[in-house]
């Protein structure tokens, strides 16, 4: 499932705009505008997201691509190994002959 934030769309005229729009791309796709919430959802079966939202942009809309993973929140890492788990890392040995490099 593909999902856009459509914040110019505001009628029925722009559901039928932008769902004609996505069906031109992808004759077989199921699209549902929720007008309240400003976002339209794509099952497509023959186009991409791409080439989804250039079809809703050339039907005069701006679409913003909302299936993008959230980013995610920097972590951050006192000792251990550098993976986070905690685990303590092991001193350097010393080579045979008692010196360090």
């Amino acid at each position: 499932m593909t999902i856009f934030r459509v914040e110019d769309m505001s009628c029925d005229h722009c559901t039928r705009a932008i769902t004609e729009a996505v069906r031109r791309v992808d004759p077989a796709a199921t699209v549902q505008v929720d007008l309240a919430q400003r976002q339209v959802r794509i099952d497509a079966v023959a186009a991409d997201a791409a080439q989804l939202g250039a079809a809703i942009v050339a039907a005069g809309y701006g679409p913003v691509p909302m299936d993008a993973p959230p980013a995610r929140a920097a972590t951050t890492r006192s000792g251990g190994c550098g993976c986070g788990c905690g685990a303590a890392k092991e001193p350097p040995s010393a080579p045979a002959g008692g010196r360090q490099a």
